[in-house]
């Protein structure tokens, strides 16, 4: 799964013209979903479930989202599928994509859509070396090959500027998505997420890590968002599916031997023992200090300043600026906070 979906990006725009032909039949859909005692909310994906949908299944699986009424599926993401044109377009009720600069980019190109919540508090987007030749800090990039993925150019482009780093001073190397390179001395560091535990086990113990959050690019990861007019129309409805994640989350975080059978019994392709490690990572970013008092799901809209004024002076909006108000809304988890706040 990539951290940002910069090719994504490019095709908004295009995607954007083709929603508005599917607009019609979206709104009705929309309607359809709507009517009678039990609502229908299609959460879109940008990637092939995995452990990241740990607190959906869980909530699925114990009947949460059937107590808030909601008949709830998971639609598959993937390379070729734009989910957030999709939600845009009004074809599904809600979405959830990799990383928040996604959602603020989405927005900058005139698409419909804000964020509601967030599911991991800190993005788990690292950077990792090995112990012989370590990469502790920012300065310690200085001189050393990054292999970084064309995904995450940008997010190097932020750590570099945030630290008054010449880009110059970095050998930048093009790679894919596995540690080979790292393991073959061919960079010096390579990236992805922390709690993509399966995809590091052959670092060992030897691994160094640099978080892109503590080197002072602070984005959010797992954001969840809706249609702009779902939020104006159907409040309730989005209050009640966050209501019931929530719950799910809650519960996987205090049962997570449970919470990982129930997530293996949905997707029997995973793997138990990968997917028991991987979620005592997952649960690390997604509760915290600020999640005991406001709550699983919450966020500050400082970060989210934080993000568009980095973004922006990266150039990286090639339509507009957004404002903090028009990328996300702190209304629904107002709304649910007392209920997000036990399992």
């Amino acid at each position: 799964m990539s951290t940002i979906e910069n090719a994504a990006r490019r095709r908004l725009l295009c995607m954007t013209l083709a929603a508005g032909g599917m607009a019609a039949t979206g709104a009705l859909l929309s309607v359809r979903a709507f009517a009678g005692d039990r609502t229908t909310v299609n959460m879109q994906l940008g990637w092939v479930p995995g452990g990241n949908q740990v607190g959906e299944v869980v909530a699925k699986r114990l009947g949460y989202f059937e107590q808030e009424r909601i008949d709830f599926h998971i639609q598959p993401g993937g390379p070729n599928i734009d989910g957030v044109a999709i939600v845009a377009s009004g074809r599904f009720e809600a979405g959830e994509i990799s990383s928040s600069p996604s959602i603020m980019l989405a927005v900058s190109e005139g698409l419909p859509i804000k964020c509601i919540a967030v599911g991991l508090q800190q993005h788990p987007y690292s950077f990792f070396s090995l112990a012989k030749n370590p990469i502790r800090t920012p300065h310690d990039m200085i001189g050393k090959r990054i292999g970084i993925q064309s995904t995450g150019m940008v997010l190097l482009k932020a750590l570099l500027a945030k630290n008054r780093i010449q880009e110059s001073q970095v050998n930048i190397v093009p790679i894919g998505a596995d540690m080979m390179p790292l393991l073959s001395g061919q960079v010096d560091a390579v990236t992805g997420w922390q709690t993509n535990t399966t995809a590091l086990k052959p670092l060992g113990a030897e691994r160094v890590d640099l978080r892109l959050w503590d080197t002072g690019v602070r984005l959010y990861a797992l954001p969840y968002y809706a249609r702009t007019d779902t939020l104006k129309d159907h409040p309730d409805t989005v209050a009640r599916f966050l209501r019931a994640t929530a719950r799910g989350w809650n519960y996987a975080n205090a049962h997570r031997d449970e919470a990982v059978d129930l997530l293996i019994q949905e997707y029997p392709n995973l793997n138990r023992a990968d997917e028991r490690v991987a979620i005592d990572s997952l649960m690390s970013y997604a509760f915290n200090q600020t999640t005991k008092t406001q709550g699983w799901g919450t966020m500050d809209t400082k970060v989210w300043e934080e993000q568009i004024t980095m973004f922006g002076q990266l150039g990286q909006f090639r339509a507009h600026q957004p404002k903090v108000e028009d990328v996300m809304t702190m209304d629904v988890l107002n709304a649910t906070q007392s209920s997000r706040l036990t399992v």
